[in-house]
């Protein structure tokens, strides 16, 4: 069974034209067409990110209320 054990079947409703493109890319790839969705999903979706600012009630500071906006926006800056 393998990798199959941990993962969730999903249907998807495609345009005839996309599972073209779908098949011909696997194909050209020498890839399953389930790895190469998997693959576009994952890089669409990207890696799972957390904001640093998130803990920031607990770092003894007390203008955290105040600069939250500015912490927030250094924290997603620094993340792209």
């Amino acid at each position: 069974m393998g990798m199959l054990a941990y993962m969730k079947r999903t249907t998807v409703k495609l345009p005839d034209e996309v599972d073209a493109r779908l098949r011909y890319e696997a194909q050209r790839r020498g890839m399953t067409i389930s790895q190469l969705t998997r693959e576009a999903i994952q890089n669409h979706l990207g890696a799972q990110r957390t904001l640093g600012a998130a803990a920031a009630g607990r770092s003894g500071r007390r203008d955290i209320s105040e600069r939250i906006e500015e912490i927030l926006a250094s924290e997603v800056t620094s993340l792209l």
